[in-house]
């Protein structure tokens, strides 16, 4: 089974909890998952199965979109609500005015922190494995962009944002420093992601539907919406499959090929050297 599939993560799952429901359901240990959840999030969460791992991080490294409802007046160690309240003010008043221009003072580029509760490696550990010896660690600082961050709603103590980002920003991070510039101390709440690239929860299937068999993997071509895939004679497939460099005749910087069977067997892309030529990225010779 190749392809992938797209999982509308319940809250209370880990990533991980799901790969390993689907593979158990799809009976392979070919599943992977192309983009952390926390397990109070919920929403949009891409799973590979078989050749689609080779096409993984294509996804991955797609821009996302996330529903944040922010709890004001606390700050948590995890930043979000299931951790332990480590900075608390009462504050009477939100001035909407001042939110909407701090929320737009955040978009484009800027250098994150990325939060102590997190996998990210530090001197070959996770940073949550230091949080956890309670062992104080330097935590890194990159580079994130902010498209689009919009203020949804308010109540009370609380407010809702959309937030269109790019791969590797932390939401969780993005609220505290929200919070650092409205002089509020601030936490996640909630968080649904709706979308990862062009996938959307309209593509997304549920725990309970995987469960009832709902396992139809979306063909790797179809996943891939920005290559675009030609059809080749068996003699080409043989050289493609085994690496060859082609003439690019495609004028594309990056092909894919299907075999007389519709089965995607390679995706190509310019040849350093030589835009003239197109070499392999990514060979699928094991067709399941």
């Amino acid at each position: 089974m190749n392809g992938i599939i797209i999982v509308d993560k319940p809250k209370g799952y880990t990533s991980r909890d799901v790969v390993n429901s689907v593979e158990r359901l799809a009976n392979t240990k070919k599943v992977g998952h192309g983009g952390t959840l926390d397990p109070i999030a919920t929403g949009v969460l891409v799973i590979a199965l078989g050749n689609g791992l080779k096409v993984l991080e294509f996804l991955s490294h797609q821009d996302k979109e996330y529903i944040a409802t922010v709890k004001m007046g606390i700050e948590t160690n995890t930043l979000d609500i299931s951790g332990v309240v480590t900075n608390r003010k009462e504050f009477f008043f939100l001035d909407q005015v001042k939110l909407d221009e701090v929320l737009k003072s955040f978009i484009g580029k800027y250098m994150q922190e990325v939060p102590l509760y997190s996998s990210v490696k530090v001197g070959g550990q996770r940073l949550y494995k230091y949080a956890r010896e309670g062992t104080k660690v330097e935590l890194p600082k990159r580079e994130v962009k902010i498209h689009e961050l919009e203020l949804i709603s308010t109540n009370k103590d609380e407010f809702v944002i959309r937030a269109n980002v790019s791969k590797g920003t932390y939401i969780r991070s993005l609220i505290r420093d929200i919070g650092n510039k409205l002089d509020i101390p601030c936490t996640m709440k909630e968080l649904r992601r709706t979308k990862q690239g062009e996938f959307t929860l309209d593509d997304a299937v549920t725990m309970e539907e995987l469960e009832n068999g709902k396992i139809k993997p979306i063909p790797i071509d179809k996943a891939l919406k920005g290559i675009i895939f030609v059809p080749v004679d068996e003699t080409l497939e043989k050289k493609i499959l085994n690496g060859a460099i082609l003439d690019n005749v495609y004028a594309e910087p990056m092909i894919g090929f299907k075999n007389k069977s519709n089965e995607v067997i390679a995706i190509y892309k310019v040849y350093d050297k030589d835009i003239t030529k197109i070499k392999p990225l990514k060979v699928f010779k094991n067709i399941e």
